[in-house]
């Protein structure tokens, strides 16, 4: 019984190890769709089988900017407190999303820091080598779909490493 308890143990143990992460998770760039410049530097996270993401770094604003032009809540938002008293780096602006198929979280929202403004939100994870339509993706990228009523947008996000996303502010 002593060796069996053992073997289930190590089992388990083997099973956490080896279990795969979540690929949209990590560090990633966003960009501009229009200029293709990088915006900020993110990190995408799940806690609870739901996926957040927040701003590390942006290229055009300093650390210590707060989030003034948002609302003072939102419905569903995360965090406690009026929302345009937060600051921009390491608030949860993408929140609520949950896993609908293999790659693809939907379901919650993201909200524009610099206007306030919320969208429906869908994240994409698309693997270097695969293809969507017309495009080839030649790095890991993420397309960020955000929306209102039929009305929308995606940004193509590439990944990168933490100290890359948390260092884009240059001023």
């Amino acid at each position: 019984m002593k060796k069996f308890s053992t073997l289930l143990i190590l089992l388990a143990a083997a099973a956490v190890c080896f279990a795969q992460s979540e690929p949209v998770e990590g560090y990633w760039l966003s960009v501009d769709e229009n200029t293709g410049q990088i915006t900020a530097g993110w990190q995408i996270y799940i806690e609870n089988n739901v996926l957040y993401g927040k701003i590390l770094s942006m290229t055009e604003f300093p650390p210590g900017l707060i989030a003034e032009r948002c609302k003072t809540s939102y419905s569903g938002f995360p965090i406690p407190g009026r929302v345009n008293t937060m600051p921009v780096i390491g608030t949860p602006w993408i929140f609520g999303l949950t896993k609908q198929r293999n790659g693809t979280w939907s379901g919650g929202n993201v909200i524009n820091p610099e206007d306030g403004g919320i969208y429906n939100a869908r994240i994409t994870f698309h693997p270097a080598g695969s293809s969507s339509g017309r495009r080839t993706f030649q790095v890991d990228t993420l397309e960020m779909y955000g929306s209102i009523l039929l009305f929308g947008r995606s940004q193509f996000w590439t990944r990168t490493d933490q100290r890359t996303a948390s260092g884009l502010y240059q001023r």
